[in-house]
């Protein structure tokens, strides 16, 4: 009895406790939040990461290297039967005489080993191979900025979608309740006779087109809420209250500083770099016709077990190689990293310019967004003006619920050209800044 009373009283302290706000987000805060959280971005830098590895691994081959080995084996061949009794230190002169060497027992022989090497020369491969590595990390480091950026762009679109969406729900459902009063008044008049039952009935089949209207912006608020929930690597169900899309800023400076500003894309300078790391593969090919010249220190302990150490040896080698002819191989891969260069000079080139283009689309459309915004915002104010008079025409019976409907139609048709004009024109400003090299959140007011 006691637990129902306690379960009880916990259940009416829920029902009265008021339900948890929705954690409140800001434009801003959604691009910061998108280039940490979300997968692209997390994804490039992480391989960032592991291109600044790469520079360590690349400069390790420049040090020295020792490896450690241990062999056993088991053999009765009379050469390798001598000489391993030698490097045992256990070879008895009167035993090899007293027996027939052609035909020697199986000996048990273990080595340990451990060997050092050091590179000397090797042409300026390793020296190419560590700076077209830094090159590498460089070019990701900028790669990953860029995928934040682009993630925060992502983000801000998601962003002015749900806010448009909801602006839009919102619109809609002020115009069912507007609506909703005409029907009101409608049936009121048509009791009095002052109208004819087919006006009720268009106004009600105004209504209902209206609730179909608002539940289907109901459906795509909520898509444009999981989809910004997954822009910002959240849990698709996540909501947040937003601020209101505020108008759009002017744009503050002609194409010619878009223009300036692109050079700086880091997407670009992530091609340079790629394009400066394969300029040097050439010079890196080349290292094979060159000498290499390296150390070889080991260390040799070997007995008749493992791990022992009855007989030791110590060894110190200089090597020197040198490719006389290789079948005209490393000729045709010097050549190939010329021509390789050659073109990815050229694809950068067109990279460079295709920016340009972009930034020039993307000025156009921005100007283009906030005409169409201002002329929007005239035409909804005509459109409120219209509706008012016409209603006030309608109260005093000059003109039909048809007409009122249409006015009150057109006025809704004006607000969602204006939200839709204001949102595009945001957007618009967002991509402009990213295309340009900026942070999107630049052009905010």
């Amino acid at each position: 009895m006691r637990g129902c009373l306690h379960l009880t009283a916990v259940l009416l302290v829920a029902a009265v406790l008021p339900a948890s706000a929705a954690e409140r987000l800001t434009l801003k805060e959604a691009m910061s939040l998108a280039r940490v959280r979300a997968r692209e971005a997390t994804a490039a830098t992480d391989r960032a990461h592991a291109a600044g590895e790469r520079v360590k691994q690349a400069e390790g081959f420049r040090l020295p290297s020792v490896s450690l080995q241990e062999t056993w084996m088991r053999t009765n061949s009379p050469a390798e039967v001598f000489a391993l009794q030698l490097n045992q230190q256990r070879f008895s002169f009167a035993a090899f005489t007293s027996t027939d060497p052609n035909r020697p027992d199986f000996l048990n022989t273990a080595i340990s080993r451990v060997e050092v090497s050091f590179p000397l020369y090797a042409g300026g491969e390793l020296s190419g191979r560590v700076s077209q590595a830094r090159l590498a990390s460089a070019a990701a480091a900028d790669t990953a900025d860029w995928a934040g950026d682009q993630a925060a762009l992502a983000a801000a679109e998601a962003y002015v979608t749900v806010e448009q969406a909801r602006e839009y729900v919102a619109l809609l459902q002020r115009a069912r309740d507007t609506v909703q009063a005409h029907v009101g008044l409608a049936r009121a008049y048509a009791e009095q006779g002052m109208i004819v039952r087919s006006e009720v009935l268009r106004a009600e089949v105004e209504l209902s087109r209206l609730d179909d209207m608002v539940e289907e912006a109901q459906g795509r608020e909520r898509v444009a809420e999981a989809n910004l929930a997954f822009r910002l690597g959240s849990d698709q169900t996540t909501a947040w209250e937003l601020d209101p899309l505020p108008p759009p800023a002017p744009l503050g400076e002609g194409l010619d500083g878009w223009l300036a500003s692109a050079a700086s894309r880091k997407d670009l300078a992530a091609a340079q770099r790629g394009l400066q790391a394969g300029e040097l593969e050439a010079a890196v090919r080349r290292a094979a016709f060159l000498p290499r010249v390296g150390l070889v220190g080991r260390g040799d302990w070997v007995d008749d077990t493992l791990f022992g150490t009855h007989g030791s040896s110590t060894s110190i080698m200089a090597v020197a190689s040198l490719n006389v002819f290789a079948g005209g191989s490393d000729r045709a891969a010097v050549a190939a990293a010329r021509w390789e260069a050659k073109a990815g000079a050229e694809d950068v080139a067109r990279f460079a310019q295709g920016i340009q283009l972009q930034v020039r689309q993307a000025f156009q459309e921005a100007v283009t967004a906030r005409q169409r915004q201002a002329t929007a915002a005239k035409a909804l104010a005509a459109a409120r003006e219209a509706e008012r008079i016409t209603e006030e025409r309608f109260k005093t019976g000059v003109v039909k619920m048809i007409d009122l409907l249409d006015a009150t139609t057109a006025r809704r048709e004006a607000e969602t050209r204006e939200l839709v004009a204001r949102a595009d024109a945001t957007a618009a400003a967002l991509r402009l800044a990213v295309q340009a090299g900026r942070p999107a959140d630049s052009v905010l007011p």
